[in-house]
Parts: structure tokens; C-alpha cells; sequence
């Protein structure tokens, strides 16, 4: 029995805001976009593992400058043609390129997103 479960949906939009660096508006601006982890119900609610695809889709769009449909599409190769270990990997690797990344950076928003 795993002491967390790390697909249970426990963490608000506003948590991940904080915790990434992030807008509010901007994931919001995500979320409608569809780019996000999608959830049943109102409540927008969050687990570990869609904390680091929302870290990546934040990455991308911030940092990297890739628009909505880019990042659409990477996405769908993501879980399209990755198995879930190579996902992982990718994820991770992703992690350590953003840990390195100033928050000041990372923080600037994309306004023709």
C-alpha cells in the first residue's frame, strides 16, 4: 500500500499557481484552452502526477514560447507514443531543465498565448 497516493485529485488550481511560480489567470487561460488535466465535477482538483504535466505545459508555453496548438500537439505524442516509464523519463528530464531555470524567467507569461 503506497503511503501516497500520487493520482488522487487533492490540490487546488490556486496551490499550483503558487507552487509553479505561475499566474492564476494564466493556468486558467490553460485549462480553457485545453490543455490541462481535465477533472469530473467543479472542482478544479489536482494530483501529483498532473501537477508535473501542468509543470510541462507551464514550461512550454512560458519558456519555451510554444503556443497552445504546439503544445497540444505534444501532449498528444506524449501519450500517443510513450509508454508510461518513457513518459516518466521525459518528465523527469523536463523537471531538471526547469529546476535550473530562474524563477524570473520561468514567471513571464505569454501574452499571444
Amino acid at each position: 500500500m503506497a503511503l501516497i497516493d500520487v493520482d488522487m485529485p487533492i490540490i487546488p488550481l490556486s496551490s499550483v499557481a503558487q507552487m509553479l511560480s505561475a499566474k492564476l489567470r494564466t493556468l486558467r487561460m490553460y485549462e480553457e484552452r485545453g490543455l490541462l488535466p481535465t477533472r469530473e465535477g467543479g472542482k478544479r482538483l489536482y494530483s501529483l502526477n498532473d501537477l508535473r504535466i501542468i509543470a510541462f505545459v507551464h514550461y512550454l508555453a512560458s519558456f519555451k514560447k510554444v503556443n497552445a496548438n504546439g503544445v497540444k500537439f505534444i501532449l498528444e505524442m506524449l501519450n500517443e507514443h510513450l509508454d508510461k516509464e518513457q513518459k516518466d523519463a521525459l518528465l523527469r528530464s523536463v523537471e531538471e531543465l526547469i529546476a535550473k531555470v530562474s524563477p524570473k524567467e520561468i514567471d513571464e507569461e505569454v501574452e499571444n498565448f
